[in-house]
């Protein structure tokens, strides 16, 4: 029988403020450190012989980050949030010291690992914090704070990487976690305080947690394997079936114990599992379109890296501008679903677009495209957000928001994997199909020069692939929003609550 605590008085902005600046870094190191350490991969491989292996460098840190995003909202909603954000804060500075000091390339992947335990529950508890002090229809208000760390990790992150590895070494992409994460434990110390240390008490579900782990485990690892081809082999196929057996072993497990990880009301509840669903949709877009938008203004329009990261900014402050006034919209209406259908209707329209356009088109198009989708991207997460605290029990806002995040992930997992090996496909297929099989995809990453030494034809049919190639990445991303958007027109426009999460656990 679950216990809580005393019903505490209505809190002030001020007192807000205090939760949202105690959360605020705790996110911007989960994000960041999924974006600083990419352009450090190849030195990290090179300095410990591990070429093999690189991709595991980013793949540990997204399975167990992944894992970890419900499990520790789950023990959030047992123990509170304060004792749970920092004890993940201790663990993701620990396993960053760790990382930096990692002799070996198979230390740097198991150390990765324990790093996105961490980092994983940064994220989903974050945002828990702020449902618990903040009333749904009041919570888009201080969402934009939230979604600008993500803008500002997407776009420094590369940036802080790269010059930290060329100026310095790889491991202080993992050092400047220590002085970042010692503010951010100092202000969640006295940022947090307000909130009840015990929320209720229950027990912890242990075998929900090692069989919920396994599973997530071997799926991404199935969605991470590198392309489309890798998964009809026999360990792939061999995996996917312990995934899914896993999955069902939970299912009835969960259906049988007093205190389950993932409440089978929650799955029961219509509204929020199906916000949860059109979030992991967005998310593989999103997630395909972070990859494939850099890519574009390099390999169609002959950018160079540098210049395509500031071509790809203007699509980032526009998923920012759209959360903010997201906020002040909802707060007025007191309703989400008009948003979310602008957001998804956005990101469709947008990929229509890019399905047609070229390198003939030229950069304008293009570039208006990238910061339709980017408002649409900031009016479809900061709605969904809300949604799911709105639509879940308010006992279960902590293990809901780690659901999305879960499914999010192995969205984004798959968004950035199957944009990649139909990039790679078409592109392949046009100029083997043409007769030119000298060039490769990623001859062209650094700009035009292998296209001047081509004779004319020769650099249209390259040209032809590199458009090929987008083309069907860009339209997977536009069945997937269509998708989207029809599931956001099944939903029910629920009247935002006007009280914070705890008070109605109370009540």
């Amino acid at each position: 029988m679950s216990e809580v605590v005393a019903a505490p008085a209505p809190y002030t902005h001020k007192q807000i403020m205090g939760v949202v600046t105690g959360v605020v870094l705790c996110v911007l190191l989960a994000a960041l450190d999924q974006t600083v350490v990419i352009p450090a991969v190849p030195s990290m491989a090179a300095e410990l012989n591990g070429f093999r292996h690189l991709s595991w460098i980013v793949t540990a840190y997204l399975l167990t980050s992944t894992a970890s995003a419900p499990i520790l909202g789950k023990l959030s909603d047992l123990w509170g949030r304060r004792p749970v954000i920092m004890g993940a804060l201790v663990f993701f500075i620990f396993a960053s010291i760790l990382c930096a000091c990692a002799r070996s390339v198979m230390e740097l992947i198991l150390f990765r690992a324990l790093q996105g335990i961490g980092g994983g529950g940064l994220i989903s508890l974050a945002q828990t914090a702020l449902a618990d002090v903040v009333s749904p229809r009041d919570r888009a208000r201080y969402q934009p704070f939230l979604v600008s760390m993500w803008a500002i990790a997407s776009t420094a992150g590369p940036v802080v990487g790269g010059y930290v590895t060329q100026h310095a070494s790889w491991r202080y992409a993992f050092w400047i976690n220590l002085p970042v994460g010692a503010i951010a434990l100092v202000l969640c110390y006295r940022g947090l305080a307000l909130l009840p240390r015990n929320i209720s008490r229950g027990k912890i579900d242990l075998f929900g947690i090692l069989v919920l782990t396994g599973a997530v485990t071997a799926l991404l690892a199935v969605i991470s394997g590198g392309d489309m081809k890798a998964w009809i082999t026999l360990p792939s196929i061999e995996m996917l079936g312990l995934g899914s057996a896993l999955l069902v072993m939970l299912i009835l497990h969960e259906r049988r114990v007093a205190d389950p990880l993932l409440p089978p009301r929650l799955f029961a509840n219509r509204e929020c599992i199906g916000s949860i669903v059109v979030a992991a949709l967005a998310s593989v877009h999103n997630m395909a379109a972070a990859f494939l938008l850099p890519l574009y203004f390099q390999l169609a329009l002959g950018a160079a890296p540098a210049r395509s990261g500031v071509l790809v900014m203007p699509s980032l402050i526009a998923i920012t501008l759209a959360a903010y006034l997201c906020g002040q919209i909802v707060r007025r209406t007191g309703r989400l679903k008009s948003m979310l259908l602008a957001g998804t209707i956005m990101c469709t329209g947008s990929f229509a677009a890019m399905c047609l356009l070229g390198p003939a088109q030229g950069l304008a198009p293009f570039l208006i495209a990238s910061v339709v989708l980017g408002f649409g991207l900031g009016l479809t997460f900061a709605t969904l957000m809300v949604w799911v605290q709105n639509a879940a029990d308010p006992r279960d806002i902590g293990v809901a928001l780690g659901t999305q995040l879960l499914l999010r992930s192995m969205g984004g997992a798959f968004g950035a994997t199957v944009s990649g090996a139909l990039l790679l496909r078409y592109f392949n297929q046009t100029i083997i199909y043409g007769g030119l099989q000298s060039v490769r995809l990623e001859d062209l990453r650094h700009g035009s020069t292998v296209l001047e030494h081509l004779s004319g034809q020769n650099r249209d049919l390259v040209l032809a692939g590199v458009t090929a190639g987008f083309h069907a990445a860009f339209l997977m991303c536009l069945v997937l929003a269509i998708g989207a958007v029809l599931l956001a027109l099944g939903l029910t426009d629920l009247p935002l609550r006007t009280k914070a999460a705890l008070h109605e656990i109370i009540e």
